[in-house]
């Protein structure tokens, strides 16, 4: 009997032994989970994008960041994009997207975060916050947009990235496309047997963020999204405190063509641009 639970005991052991060690796995290596870059050095924008030219930021701790200026074709609406990629990628990925905002009379600027694209460091909820206000400070102080004249446009990840920046530099309006109610919300969809809320080091507490974003907000998701769940970007919507406009693309999953620059994702983002220009 005494032999029996003996060896119950290193059964139970050696599970929690187990356990432990893959949580201290999940807790060092999360990041190479979450954040998932195209290291490769991206090409010129002339190449890609006729008239858009190449350039850098300078984020708050030192890094210089490649992204890419595309402006407005005639008749120019007046208004720019700031583009937040998300989790994949570089931005490249986003060219088909600034090239349909470009032809319709925006200007946009894509850039990619540290640790993407060939840039230097790695990536962080801080570090991607830094990042973002470097494209902004560009929009403002290198090309001369008052900050009521900006659009944030956040993909996926970006779309906590935004309004995170939002809370501290209200935009013009905000366009959240496939937007979710925190970081840990979406693991713990995916991963319901771990404790993601505790293991988690970058929150992105959108949600809660935006409820105090008063500007114009759209939220844009695909109903058969399979990385965040249509719930939660309904929540989302339901947590913006001045809603513009809800466009849910039927059979739409995350990474579909239709919501990278398809007709429906590209009018959203004109409507809201024209509707926050317009004189209060």
């Amino acid at each position: 009997m005494a032999g029996n639970i003996a060896g119950v005991a290193r059964v139970v052991l050696t599970l929690l032994a187990a356990a432990a060690l893959l949580l201290s796995l999940l807790w060092v290596f999360q990041r190479h989970l979450i954040y998932l870059p195209a290291t490769t050095t991206v090409g010129s924008a002339g190449a890609v994008m006729p008239g858009a030219r190449d350039v850098e930021l300078q984020t708050s701790d030192g890094l210089s960041l490649g992204a890419w200026y595309v402006p407005a074709r005639t008749p120019d609406r007046g208004i720019a994009v700031l583009v937040a990629n998300g989790n994949a990628g570089d931005r490249s990925v986003r060219a088909p997207l600034a090239r349909a905002l470009a032809q319709r009379g925006i200007t946009v600027l894509l850039f990619d975060y540290r640790g993407y694209g060939g840039n230097p460091g790695s990536p962080s909820e801080d570090g991607l916050a830094r990042d973002v206000r470097a494209a902004r400070d560009y929009l403002v102080d290198e090309a001369g947009w008052p900050p009521d004249r900006i659009v944030y446009y956040g993909e996926s990840l970006g779309t906590g990235v935004v309004t995170e920046l939002a809370t501290e530099h209200p935009p013009a309006g905000l366009v959240l496309r496939s937007p979710f109610v925190d970081l840990a919300s979406v693991g713990q969809a995916h991963y319901p047997f771990l404790p993601v809320r505790l293991l988690l080091r970058d929150d992105y507490p959108l949600a809660e963020l935006l409820a105090d974003v008063t500007v114009p907000v759209t939220v844009v998701y695909g109903d058969r999204d399979s990385i965040v769940p249509p719930e939660q970007s309904r929540a989302v919507a339901d947590a913006a405190p001045t809603l513009h406009e809800v466009v849910e693309v039927s059979g739409a999953d995350h990474n579909d063509r239709s919501l990278l620059d398809g007709a429906a994702l590209v009018r959203a983002v004109i409507d809201l641009a024209d509707s926050a220009s317009q004189p209060s």
